[in-house]
């Protein structure tokens, strides 16, 4: 895999989709993980399901997963408003600060088994009786943390990845670690939603590698 060319493909573009422009869809991602993220900086992901800021956090999470592949087909989630997302965003709101600040170079066993049950509390947030996929929480688990690369049908195809498991993140950080420099080389910032200039918050390790493996799986 050419790490360097993916990334930068990732980045301009290639026929309809072109890149990651502030009105393009890849910057949903930018969108969803800052708004999420400012709460966990402010110290106050209690408010994320505030009567003040629900409504937005359920339209912020909703959005991105429309933008990124998720309402079509067979999904659950084609059938249902953005309510929905009510008792994840609750769920959400009460979990462990130290998922915003868990990156791929730091996957070690405690790490391992927070993002773990971070994905069966998302399944439960979801509802267990929906049987949310591995692809769903975990693009859930980058636009809201950024901690993890989405296991969509590309990314599993470029890294030979079957589930969520010990095993595949291991693996995903010996990738990283393989590719090390490359990947330390891209400092990207995410676009602010007013302005459409870049802010301070700059794109996770677990982000570029998603990024990769999504281009070269495809």
């Amino acid at each position: 895999m050419d790490v360097k060319k993916s990334l930068n493909k990732f980045l301009e573009g290639n026929g309809k989709n072109k890149g990651r422009k502030p009105n393009e869809r890849y910057a949903s991602f930018d969108f969803c993980y800052n708004y999420f993220y400012s709460f966990y900086k402010e110290n106050k992901l209690n408010e994320l399901a505030s009567k003040k800021s629900l409504q937005m956090s359920c339209l912020q999470l909703g959005f991105y997963l429309a933008s990124w592949g998720m309402m079509r087909g067979s999904s659950f989630l084609l059938e249902k408003s953005v309510k929905n997302y009510k008792n994840l965003i609750v769920v959400i709101s009460k979990m462990n600060p130290k998922l915003w600040e868990i990156d791929i170079d730091e996957y070690d066993n405690d790490n391992i088994n927070l993002l773990l049950n971070c994905k069966q509390q998302i399944i439960g947030g979801l509802g267990k009786e929906n049987k949310p996929s591995d692809t769903l929480a975990t693009k859930i688990m980058l636009g809201v943390f950024a901690n993890i690369p989405a296991y969509d049908q590309y990314f599993r195809k470029s890294l030979k990845l079957y589930s969520l498991n010990k095993k595949s993140l291991l693996k995903i950080k010996k990738f990283y670690e393989e590719n090390k420099e490359i990947f330390d080389s891209f400092k990207i910032h995410t676009f602010d939603f007013l302005t459409s200039q870049e802010t301070d918050i700059i794109y996770p390790k677990a982000k570029l590698v998603d990024m990769c493996g999504f281009v070269d799986g495809r």
